[in-house]
């Protein structure tokens, strides 16, 4: 007899929405996450944007999952009093030669079924926007930004209110699988072996390591990963200087930095992409250069001397530097063979404004 019907690994926004819905489905869940807290990893560390779902290909995972995460979100942010703002967002073009790029996404975003977005001229972009300097806008009104720890505790407690459990200091050390289900190896201060019908691994930076745990997973479906480190600086001493978030056209592998003003009300800019070896969260003070150039390109107004070193977040990326951003991975067992397994990969950005949808979608892959 199994101890738990589905055991998922992670308890960053994903691996809880995960279990957030398999507890709606009725299934006994168990979450292991070997931090201390819940959204300790890459969770902790993100924009806290909601994306309305325009910058991601026809047909992808991405796409699909951003439209209905988001779809999702706003409402169950509304109904646990978790604090957001659906501020919108403008994609701004600063140069003619960046309009057409600007024009692909106003077409993305229709492809996609993304409501809510307009082109704006100039003058109708520095009317929402006084001090910005864009030759030409693309508006979503869908986007916005929440306090994405607020909604990770939401997710805990409606899991913990259908009868599942969050074991922290738990980290996942393997897994066997057998005819019905698999042995589940739990380390930390008191090691234990438990059984379970279904696995699912969402654990962001560790998803690889996990994976390779896995007794008869086919190691060449594990996508090799990349570390894509973002770093954020603050503006200090000036008024944030818009109630919109403001983004430039993509660069290759990311959506490039952008700006933001927080639910207290901070201004932060970023994250830009640098590709890294190793976890390191450290946040060089010389990339600023880097950030004054940028932002001063959409707001010639910067002071010197205004920005400041915030922090840096890791994305674990499935593509190589100067290649197009990759897909999410769901692999379940049409893909890799192994009944009542799902493994995520590339979970980067959106997936916290797709975790809900996510969810859904591994509660579909157990289904069949």
């Amino acid at each position: 007899m199994s101890d738990f019907d589905t055991i998922v690994v992670g308890a960053g926004a994903v691996g809880l929405a995960c279990a957030f819905a398999l507890t709606k489905a009725g299934r006994s869940v168990l979450v292991l996450e070997k931090q201390n807290r819940i959204g300790a990893g890459v969770s902790s560390r993100n924009s806290e944007v909601i994306h309305a779902g325009i910058h991601y290909p026809t047909h992808s995972l991405k796409a699909r999952l951003c439209v209905e995460g988001r779809r999702a979100l706003y409402p169950f942010l509304e109904t646990h009093a978790v604090a957001y703002k659906r501020c919108g967002k403008l994609i701004v073009a600063t140069n003619p030669q960046e309009i057409a790029a600007v024009e692909r996404l106003a077409l993305q975003g229709e492809v996609n079924g993304v409501e809510g977005v307009r082109w704006l001229s100039a003058e109708q972009a520095r009317r929402l926007e006084p001090q910005l300097h864009a030759v030409a806008a693309l508006e979503s009104v869908e986007s916005g930004v929440f306090d994405a720890h607020g909604y990770m505790a939401a997710l805990e407690g409606e899991i913990v209110a259908n009868s599942g459990v969050v074991a922290l200091n738990a980290p996942f050390e393997g897994a066997d699988a057998y005819r019905q289900g698999f042995t589940v190896h739990v380390g930390g201060a008191e090691p234990m072996t438990l059984q379970a019908r279904n696995l699912i691994i969402a654990a962001g930076l560790s998803a690889q390591a996990c994976a390779r745990l896995l007794d008869g997973f086919p190691t060449a479906r594990i996508p090799t990963q990349h570390l894509g480190k973002g770093h954020y600086f603050s503006l200090q001493g000036v008024r944030a200087p818009f109630s919109r978030l403001i983004y430039p056209p993509p660069i290759p592998g990311a959506l490039g930095a952008h700006y933001r003003c927080d639910l207290g009300g901070v201004a932060r800019f970023g994250p830009d992409l640098e590709w890294v070896e190793r976890e390191d969260y450290a946040v060089d003070p010389g990339r600023a250069a880097q950030f004054y150039k940028l932002i001063r390109t959409f707001w010639p107004a910067l002071p010197d001397g205004a920005l400041a070193p915030d922090y840096a977040g890791i994305r674990p990326k499935i593509h190589c530097p100067n290649e197009p951003q990759s897909d999410f991975i769901i692999d379940d067992e049409a893909g890799h063979g192994v009944a009542g397994l799902v493994c995520l990969f590339g979970i980067e950005s959106p997936g916290l404004t797709s975790s809900l949808a996510i969810g859904e979608e591994v509660v579909r892959c157990l289904a069949g």
